[in-house]
């Protein structure tokens, strides 16, 4: 009889691409783990390739999809050695976790503008401002709903993608402490999670092939609203 052990396939976000045998030798194991780049640039010139390289990912990503996608093709579109490509990345996972990363990144910014209006008595209308603004950000970017489809691949990618949520989740908990503020902290943190992972599937949910956007988005903003009014009424008078 196959043991489970010997029967799991193993994570393939965990090989090396090339370059250092070693480089990801810690997921031997087979446990799924953050997904990181080899190194990050420090010096313009290294910064300048490596902005190229994933810009080029998310160009590959979008036009033919992530089983398609290969480091090969990613290093010929950013006119950069494949060498250099390994330098940075060990494999197409790591890519893509990073890419996932710029998108998380790019959300965090945007709550940094919005913050200071929640909570107010006018934060239904805040929320609304800010889950169109997103939704701008997903038909304006098809590669979002690609690179968070992509992440969806492995342990690995799926285990840093988690990672990634909980970073974000933390800055909205601490955006809902005035609007809850009787609610423990654990359980805040839990329910920002909950948002963000909502909200992330809701918004990837809209740009899909014959799916109304406009209709998804609705829906999200009710599902919102509902939630948080529950959880404004509960901690205030709990």
């Amino acid at each position: 009889m196959t043991s489970s052990r010997a029967s799991r396939r193993a994570d393939p976000a965990l090989s090396a691409g090339t370059g250092d045998p070693d480089a990801l030798s810690a997921g031997t194991d087979d446990a799924p783990q953050e997904l990181l780049p080899r190194k990050r640039p420090t010096q313009e010139r290294s910064r300048r390739k490596f902005d190229a390289l994933l810009a080029s990912s998310r160009e590959l990503l979008t036009d033919v999809g992530f089983e398609s996608f290969t480091c090969e093709e990613v290093a010929s579109r950013a006119d950069v050695p494949i060498g250099t490509l390994y330098q940075f990345f060990a494999n197409k996972y790591v890519i893509v976790c990073e890419l996932n990363r710029q998108d998380f990144t790019s959300v965090h910014d945007e709550l940094e503008q919005f913050n200071g209006e929640v909570p107010s008595l006018d934060w239904l209308r805040f929320l609304n401002n800010f889950v169109d603004h997103l939704a701008k950000l997903w038909t304006s970017d098809p590669s979002r709903r690609e690179v968070w489809l992509a992440m969806q691949s492995t342990p690995s990618t799926r285990a840093t993608g988690k990672i990634q949520e909980k970073a974000l989740a933390g800055q909205i908990a601490l955006m809902l402490a005035p609007l809850t503020p009787r609610t423990e902290r654990d359980r805040r943190i839990m329910m920002a999670e909950v948002l963000v992972h909502v909200v992330y599937s809701m918004l990837n949910f809209s740009v899909q092939d014959g799916q109304s956007h406009a209709d998804a988005v609705d829906e999200l903003k009710r599902l919102m609203v509902a939630y948080l009014l529950v959880a404004e009424k509960e901690s205030r008078s709990g």
